[in-house]
């Protein structure tokens, strides 16, 4: 618990000061003042977050925690969980939707084991983090220990921290930073922190996950009402409800938005699994959704209500509900945009184009 009071002390609200300067260039570019929207809000608030008059973007980094839950035994997925390791194993090939969309965007996977239920081989782009073999069975009793959910907020905080300091995975630090996960039957822990955290009830924030049929997803609602009733985690406590119904990943999640927020960086965050573990690290840190960019609205109904819940507005509307970072990947490449226009667009004095008249209507 040191290690997560020591990073909740350094988080501290972004710099309005810079903003303001940020506004200044944005309305010397030459273009009329707030032409360009919510791009020119994306580069002012960077500016804020990063305390970098002109910050850059070209490194950014996706961070993919992967971990199982004994929670699938309740017929709750779609798919085994088999597919979490053989998962892993295609991000590491770079066969995956996320790989493909990183590539696109040039930034960085890098894919944190923190509970997969198998022991995975030592490969590049590969931490192996894990607390656990998986969660435990959530309708039965809590997932995990209430040590074993401080360990793994602090294992994700120790994952931006590493990369930050090139000691575990590349020497150059990450300016922006994308949350995504991996495992199967994950929606439904996720489900279930949403459900204790905002007080809506369980079939309001419950989607269908890799797509259950109606009598499957009925079954899904009643196996987190079991497993909150089961449990009855304190909605007061984010560390008691990681613990009683959360997952090794997503607590792993939650570490990665505190450890960004305190060291200023730009945090973009996917869809369900990720903005559930955003919200345990809002619960402990609400100054942390200063530093938040929601990548984009998914499918599953939950997600909306959480992204309401710390005040964020999507940046994508696509019907997105993969999960991996996919959404965060996509939004990346608009965040960038944003501040290359702010850093790259000639000023109208540079240019040598008159300003507008300010006479005018």
């Amino acid at each position: 618990m040191k290690k997560i009071q020591e990073v909740l002390s350094k988080i501290e609200p972004i710099d309005l000061e810079l903003m303001e300067k940020a506004q200044v260039r944005l309305d010397s570019l030459t273009k009329p003042p707030g032409s360009l929207g919510k791009l020119e809000a994306f580069a002012k608030r960077i500016v804020g977050m990063t305390r970098q008059l002109r910050p850059s973007l070209e490194r950014k980094v996706l961070f993919i925690l992967a971990g199982d839950h004994g929670v699938v035994r309740e017929g709750v997925s779609a798919y085994p969980p088999e597919v979490t390791p053989q998962m892993v194993y295609n991000f590491l090939r770079g066969g995956a939707a996320i790989n493909v969309l990183a590539r696109h965007v040039g930034a960085q996977v890098v894919v944190v084991d923190m509970g997969v239920a198998v022991d995975l081989s030592p490969q590049p782009g590969l931490v192996i983090k894990k607390i656990g073999y998986g969660a435990r069975n959530i309708a039965e009793g809590p997932a995990m220990t209430r040590e074993e959910a401080i360990k793994a907020i602090e294992t994700g905080i120790a994952v931006v921290e590493e990369w930050e300091s090139g000691r575990a995975i590349g020497p150059s630090p990450a300016l922006m930073v994308g949350t995504g996960d991996m495992g199967i039957g994950n929606t439904t822990p996720s489900s279930a922190i949403i459900a204790c955290l905002t007080g809506i009830e369980v079939k309001a924030v419950t989607g269908r996950g890799t797509g259950l049929t109606d009598a499957q997803l009925a079954h899904k609602i009643r196996v987190i009402e079991k497993a909150l009733e089961v449990n009855r985690p304190n909605p007061q406590d984010p560390i008691d409800v990681l613990a009683k119904v959360g997952g090794y990943e997503i607590g792993g999640l939650a570490g990665v938005v505190l450890a960004a927020a305190a060291h200023h960086l730009p945090v973009v965050v996917d869809g369900l699994i990720s903005t559930a573990g955003a919200l345990l690290a809002y619960q402990l840190a609400p100054m942390v959704g200063q530093y938040l960019f929601a990548s984009h609205k998914s499918v599953e109904i939950g997600h909306s209500i959480t992204l309401d819940k710390m005040g964020l507005s999507p940046i994508l509307d696509l019907s997105l509900r993969l999960g991996e970072g996919t959404g965060a990947a996509l939004a990346m490449g608009l965040l960038e945009a944003g501040v290359k226009i702010y850093n790259e667009m000639a000023t109208f004095e540079e240019a040598g184009v008159s300003q507008r008249d300010p006479g005018s209507s």
